[in-house]
């Protein structure tokens, strides 16, 4: 006998970027009815633009100096952003609670360390380089770097600091990752092999080395910062943001039992990859936007375009032919692009506003209408800048 699938509901909302910390102050700083400004470093790393961390008082969620030694920024963003989430939630501190609660994490690798970097380099000059630089390599590395690069260490790290000790699952992929991560999540709960589960991602931008891996393949916006959906080929590519996002979802009679709040109803969330040549992404995204059952009434679209002009161009006038009258806003465009967390952080966008009845005025004017109505439901989009594509729906829900 096959039971209907559960009502998953998002119950708590962990999120830090360039606007600040909280979900409150990022509706307080995107809808507060002028059009809102990005956060956006232009020199440190110019030509290239990024959306950097604000500034983090880490001991609020990461009491112990020694959590923080061991960990790198994207670490700390990460455990960070998930104590938010928690906090949110109200799940309570004890372990007997946070046992039970299940984990989903999209990660990325390690941090270098880029002063040992140049040193290598410049060692490897010698005339004996190899073993300089095997020297170099024995003696400057810290012990801790090789483990630092495993990418469920974010997962370990939460475990450790918030006691969330249930099961864990850490996916890699980019923008990929952050989209099976939830999918998965929402699957878990709807068929009852979970209960609550925290789910996100981090990412942390600045980072020479990052810059340069993305300018090497030509990825990166340079020299004139615009909109995502004003870059157009010639002038376009990634303007990189620091983001922490996390949520916590959980079924409806989990929520109601132990008096948790929704923000949201997640109605459909679901995700998918292949070629990218034009006709063949045209018709997977729209089969991904028919599959989830979004509505052209009172719906507000959060696209988590790249800023890349053929897939944002492509994604835009697929959102466009389905929902002409909705209000399309790129939350890319305030926050940057943040590959494993940028799934996640629309999401918890979108759910925020829902729950507070409130649409967001367009974040790039010349392309994004605006509207007068409280959204009747949330599309959350995001096309990666290389692969995945992934859609989710959210409705909602009485009582907040």
């Amino acid at each position: 006998m096959t039971h209907p699938p559960r009502a998953v509901l998002v119950t708590g909302l962990g999120l830090v970027s360039s606007l600040g910390e909280g979900i409150d102050t990022h509706l307080d700083r995107l809808a507060g009815g002028a059009a809102p400004q990005p956060v956006i470093e232009s020199e440190r790393f110019a030509p290239y633009f990024v959306h950097p961390l604000p500034p983090l008082d880490w001991s609020q969620q990461i009491p112990k100096k020694g959590d923080q030694r061991q960990m790198e920024t994207w670490q700390k963003l990460g455990t960070y952003a998930a104590g938010l989430a928690l906090a949110d939630a109200r799940v309570a501190e004890d372990e007997a609670t946070r046992s039970k609660v299940d984990m989903i994490v999209a990660a990325g690798g390690g941090e270098r360390d880029p002063v040992v970097d140049a040193l290598v380099m410049e060692r490897a000059r010698a005339e004996d380089s190899a073993a300089v630089v095997n020297e170099t390599l024995m003696t400057e590395l810290r012990p801790t770097l090789f483990l630092a690069q495993l990418s469920n260490l974010l997962a370990g790290n939460i475990s450790i600091v918030h006691k969330v000790t249930g099961s864990s699952r850490t996916f890699m992929g980019e923008e990929g990752a952050g989209i099976s991560a939830l999918a998965t999540a929402v699957a878990r709960i709807a068929s009852g092999q979970s209960d609550i589960c925290l789910v996100g991602g981090a990412f942390s931008a600045e980072r020479k080395d990052l810059l340069f891996n993305y300018e090497m393949a030509g990825l990166l916006l340079k020299n004139e910062w615009r909109p995502v959906f004003g870059r157009t080929p010639g002038h376009d590519g990634l303007a990189i943001g620091s983001v922490g996002a996390f949520i916590v979802v959980e079924s409806a009679e989990h929520a109601a039992a132990r008096g948790a709040v929704a923000y949201a109803g997640i109605g459909h969330v679901s995700g998918d990859r292949g070629p990218r040549r034009d006709e063949r992404l045209r018709a997977r995204l729209d089969a991904l936007i028919e599959r989830s059952g979004a509505e052209d009434r009172d719906l507000m679209i959060l696209s988590g375009a790249s800023g890349i002009a053929s897939l944002s161009g492509l994604e835009r006038e697929v959102l466009r032919q389905r929902f002409p009258q909705a209000a399309l806003r790129s939350y890319g465009t305030v926050l940057g692009h943040s590959f494993e967390a940028q799934f996640t952080a629309g999401v918890a966008l979108a759910a925020a506003a829902l729950a507070r009845r409130t649409s967001f005025p367009p974040f790039d004017g010349r392309v994004e209408n605006a509207v007068g109505y409280a959204p009747a439901s949330a599309l959350v989009t995001t096309v990666g800048h290389v692969q995945a594509e992934g859609v989710c729906l959210l409705q909602p829900v009485d009582g907040r």
